[in-house]
């Protein structure tokens, strides 16, 4: 019989494209994703994956069932934060700051889900860079961040404040899907290849990592075009106008559906660890309680 751990494992195989970045991103082993998904194909009496050498893909089969696995995990989520946002009846103001490559993908939906059950709730939600936010923290306007790891990524401090782990993000070279020349894999000195579209403003150590790489290669760089804004370069990158570095969490769904190409950088990787950050006030206990469910739910939706 079908059971949801099978369901998020199958899930997370295919928006990872492999059983070891499932077994990272559900923090499991992979021997534990290869028995769910086992077991989940003897429990159908078909085979749901097509096993390749660099990335797994669903059969037809896997195909029609990833479709409605991904709704049953999305209400099984919905429903766990709608009963304990109901519980907890949230009320007063809370005011959170974020990237804007976050607002879509996580904000939106959560958001929309708290208000409806809680009308006496009022949402305040900053986008801008890290930098900007966290001095916009410390000085008392904002309730709570989801942001990088401050040290790690900025290098500033926030002080007393509870922390706790929300998801590892990572930085993908994607490219025109549509483009069949385009390699599935490179290494940093072919970075040149096509016109270079730069994800700025938002990951400043992932730049300095970025550029400290293309220097030991002796390769220098002039970006086509470059934006602060994930949306946009999506759709320049999309138009064929280059390639170039985006957080994953906003263009899986373009490469799933074959949008994008998913280029891997061989000698170039970089994650992120992403977390969230609030004040310690008995007022804000229940909503950030629930806000910080609600964000992880819909992180593996």
């Amino acid at each position: 019989m079908m059971n949801l751990y099978q369901l998020q494992s199958f899930v997370t195989v295919i928006s990872e494209g492999s059983m070891t970045g499932a077994a990272d991103k559900l923090f499991l082993t992979q021997p534990a994703i290869s028995q769910q998904i086992r077991n989940l194909e003897e429990d159908l009496g078909v085979e749901l994956l097509v096993r390749g050498v660099r990335q797994i893909r669903p059969t037809l089969q896997g195909e029609v069932l990833y479709d409605y696995a991904k709704k049953i995990i999305q209400l099984s989520n919905q429903a766990k934060v709608a009963v304990k946002a109901m519980g907890a009846e949230l009320k007063g103001q809370i005011r959170i700051g974020t990237l804007n490559s976050m607002g879509v993908q996580l904000m939106s939906p959560i958001v929309g889900r708290l208000l409806k059950h809680n009308p006496e709730l009022n949402i305040k939600v900053d986008y801008d860079k890290g930098e900007d936010l966290i001095e916009t923290f410390k000085n008392g306007l904002l309730d709570i961040l989801i942001l990088p790891e401050v040290e790690t990524e900025y290098k500033m401090d926030l002080g007393d404040v509870d922390k706790k782990f929300l998801f590892k993000e990572e930085m993908w070279l994607v490219g025109n899907g549509k483009d069949t020349e385009m390699p599935k894999q490179i290494t940093i000195a072919d970075y040149k290849k096509y016109p270079i579209i730069l994800f700025t403003g938002e990951l400043p150590h992932f730049n300095q990592e970025l550029e400290s790489s293309l220097k030991i290669a002796k390769i220098e760089t002039l970006p086509t075009f470059e934006s602060t804004n994930v949306g946009t370069l999506k759709r320049v990158i999309e138009s064929g106008l280059g390639w170039g570095f985006v957080p994953s969490l906003a263009i899986k769904k373009q490469v799933r559906m074959g949008r994008l190409n998913h280029v891997h950088v061989k000698d170039f990787s970089y994650d992120v660890e992403f977390y969230f950050y609030s004040r310690r006030s008995p007022e804000l206990k229940s909503v950030t309680e629930v806000l910080y469910t609600a964000i992880q739910q819909q992180e593996k939706s």
